[in-house]
């Protein structure tokens, strides 16, 4: 009898384990940790192998990839938290991290960065870190950055007797001017390229900075365009124009690769992604165009840009959305992801692979990231920029004088930030 009922129970154990095997009740997705995470346009695109490779590391979380057009990001992000449906981990561009943590979209991330041994702050640079600090806490880790650097024709350059890049404003005009007089078959219709489109405000930023110059006042409650040391920092931009040295009209440049490879302007200020660009689009231009720290003028940096990853306030699996933080920021990955993407890596040590180090067009990033700054930490300063450059393209166009484009410029930004002055007169922002 006890023969029976041991056969019968082995019988019963092995169709439970055949049901289980059948039915694929192994430990299944409901015992995984799942987290989402949305990544914006080609880093999106192209992050599906590391994120596979972490998830082999980490069996127990499942990421839950969600692709996401730069055009639509910010407002789709916006109405996600207003939804409760934004995801767990996000990438965000820098410039958006003043106004997502205004929100409490975004928890800061100091007490996670204190018990990390991958993390920290002195691995990364200085000038990028600081995009994501608002009010003494850090609210991103980088994930991957960028700046402006000069991009220049070497041969035009050497042709008019320069055998490296300007390095000072002065040195810049001097250049430029010694460009205008080169022979017509080897001279191009303008030294330097400047775009004035709305979304395009990095130049004068930077010179701004580059003159200890101030974009506002009073805790950023007011424009102060109209500060000397600003003034004459526009005053050297709008001249590159007025001078004929740049095109007034886009419409001139339909092309950039096409006008930098043709020789049609010489010099053009942009970001890493135009590096790539170049050597796809105009390869005939191989070992005669270079890049360059922007020229300094009292200082020599640039602006700070690139893109964070943050946790969202409602996420659920902050643990885990933290072990894919660390995941991305180790160097090893963050050299993986640069081969996959050309993205600048935002950890200083992944700078040391051989296929950074010795590329002569992207090292010169790590040079000029030892001095970037951000332009100004608010949530109304991408409202800012595009009157500051509405207003600069009414001046070089000679439409009004930069004095009054500028008292009308202050004017308003003190309008866009009225409601700001209300939310810290009420103690809703510190």
């Amino acid at each position: 009898m006890k023969a029976l009922v041991k056969k019968s129970l082995l019988l019963v154990i092995v169709a439970w384990a055949s049901w289980l095997s059948s039915s694929g009740c192994r430990p299944d997705s409901s015992s995984h940790r799942q987290i989402t995470f949305w990544a914006m346009g080609a880093e999106g695109e192209k992050i599906a192998p590391l994120l596979q490779i972490f998830q082999d590391s980490h069996p127990d979380i499942k990421v839950n990839l969600q692709v996401i057009p730069w055009g639509a990001a910010r407002d789709k992000l916006l109405t996600a938290f207003v939804a409760d449906a934004a995801p767990d981990v996000c990438q965000l561009g820098n410039t958006w991290v003043p106004e997502f943590s205004a929100l409490g979209a975004i928890i800061p991330l100091d007490s996670l960065i204190r018990s990390s041994t991958i993390v920290q702050s002195e691995r990364y640079f200085k000038g990028i870190w600081d995009t994501n600090i608002i009010n003494d806490s850090v609210y991103g880790i980088p994930w991957y950055v960028d700046t402006r650097l000069l991009f220049y024709r070497t041969d035009i350059l050497q042709e008019a007797g320069f055998s490296h890049p300007p390095q000072t404003w002065s040195e810049w005009v001097r250049v430029c001017r010694k460009i205008t007089q080169l022979p017509s078959d080897k001279r191009p219709s303008y030294p330097l390229f400047l775009s004035t489109i709305f979304n395009d405000w990095q130049v004068p930023v930077i010179l701004i900075l580059q003159n200890n110059g101030r974009l506002l006042r009073d805790n950023d409650c007011y424009g102060a365009f109209d500060d000397p040391a600003t003034m004459e920092a526009l005053t050297y931009y709008v001249k590159f124009f007025h001078d004929n040295l740049a095109p007034r009209h886009m419409s001139l440049v339909t092309n950039i690769y096409q006008g930098f490879a043709d020789g049609f302007f010489a010099m053009f200020i942009t970001g890493p992604w135009n590096v790539n660009a170049i050597r796809q689009r105009e390869p005939e231009l191989s070992g005669r165009w270079t890049t360059a720290p922007i020229p300094a003028g009292i200082n020599g940096v640039s602006v700070a840009g690139g893109a964070s990853l943050v946790v969202f306030s409602h996420s659920r699996e902050r643990g885990a959305a933290w072990q894919l933080i660390e995941f991305l920021s180790t160097a090893e990955v963050q050299v993986q992801f640069f081969n996959l993407t050309q993205d600048l890596p935002a950890v200083r040590q992944a700078w040391e692979a051989a296929e950074i180090l010795n590329d002569r067009e992207v090292f010169p990033f790590f040079d000029q990231l030892q001095q970037v700054s951000p332009a100004v930490k608010i949530a109304e300063w991408e409202q800012i920029a595009v009157k500051l450059q509405e207003r600069l393209e009414e001046v070089i166009f000679e439409q009004q004088p930069l004095e009054k484009a500028v008292r009308q410029l202050n004017r308003e930004v003190d309008l866009i930030l009225e409601k700001r002055r209300w939310l810290l007169a009420h103690g809703v922002l510190q």
